[in-house]
């Protein structure tokens, strides 16, 4: 008789040592997590650890306490919160936002979205003029000493089929590295910059001015997330330059395979957009990828981000 394995079968190689297949499970949150169920909202998840639409609130300044509690905890319990049928406009949106923290305002998307008028809402119009380029896995943010708490993103059109959003818990692909390749990365830190992305896009002397108040950062490997102590992977394939104090091969190897790690589809949540939906997802504790294949039909986002606080590691 066949004995189905209940276990991811790992086998090490030199090039590979996260070649596995079988259950990838792990834990939706940390070790003495408040997971009481709640009272005012209605929670369907989107997969076992990441993501969910909620349903028993209509978003904007004058949630009370108790909702605004709820809400807490359940983006500390799911990451990426949507919400369906939200007719509102900007200043609900933003009003909803600054719940959470002062809200952030982008320094180079006046180089990379020409036009944009309100400060702190950004329009992210794609359509046959303007392909969508976020097709890369990545924390918002994380070549600022404060990398984003988390954004607020409503949908203002969409097309047809495509334009889906994806997200990846970080948490639960720090839990399912190997013990040795976690001790490995606890004690060690990144370095983050934006110019080969957003500097790319933007004027010489802009870039030269920009430089003196946005120098490369460094950022732990695992980041702690300070309310429930849970640990989550902080690099990325767009901002993460290299991993210091140690030799630039190595740095790459390692960096090659957390992301292609992070990227496994047990990890993932996936959002197929309509309008009049929003959501809200910490960028602490997840990664997010907008999918480009909806060119040239039209797709349009208003974004709102929120100042975070500066990573701690182990």
């Amino acid at each position: 008789m066949t004995t189905i394995p209940t276990a991811p079968m790992i086998f090490p190689t030199p090039t590979d040592p996260l070649a596995a297949f079988g259950p990838l499970v792990g834990r939706r949150t940390a070790d003495g997590f408040d997971d009481r169920p709640y009272e005012r909202l209605t929670v369907h998840p989107l997969s076992p650890t990441i993501g969910a639409e909620v349903d028993g609130v209509r978003l904007g300044g004058d949630l009370d306490e108790q909702m605004l509690g709820e809400l807490r905890r359940a983006l500390l319990e799911w990451k990426v919160l949507v919400f369906r049928d939200q007719d509102i406009d900007r200043t609900d949106q933003r009003a909803f936002a600054q719940l959470w923290g002062e809200l952030e305002q982008h320094p180079f998307f006046k180089y990379t979205q020409p036009g944009q008028t309100d400060i702190d809402v950004v329009t992210l119009a794609k359509d046959a003029m303007t392909a969508g380029t976020e097709n890369n896995w990545h924390n918002d943010i994380t070549w600022h000493t404060t990398p984003s708490f988390g954004a607020v993103l409503r949908a203002v059109e969409v097309p047809e089929v495509g334009g889906d959003t994806l997200w990846t818990d970080t948490g639960l692909a720090y839990d399912l590295l190997p013990q040795d390749i976690r001790d490995r990365i606890d004690p060690l830190v990144a370095e983050h910059d934006w110019i080969a992305t957003f500097g790319r896009h933007m004027p010489a002397e802009a870039v030269e001015q920009l430089r003196t108040h946005f120098p490369p950062v460094q950022h732990p490997v695992v980041r702690v997330v300070p309310e429930t102590g849970r640990r989550a992977l902080f690099v990325n394939m767009i901002f993460t330059q290299r991993i210091l104090g140690i030799p630039a091969e190595e740095s790459d190897e390692l960096l090659r395979l957390l992301y292609r790690h992070v990227q496994r589809p047990e990890f993932q949540c996936r959002l197929r957009w309509r309008p009049n939906t929003i959501a809200f997802w910490d960028n602490r504790s997840c990664q997010h990828y907008a999918s480009s294949d909806y060119f040239p039909a039209r797709r349009v986002m208003d974004r709102i981000s929120i100042v975070g606080d500066r990573p701690v590691g182990v």
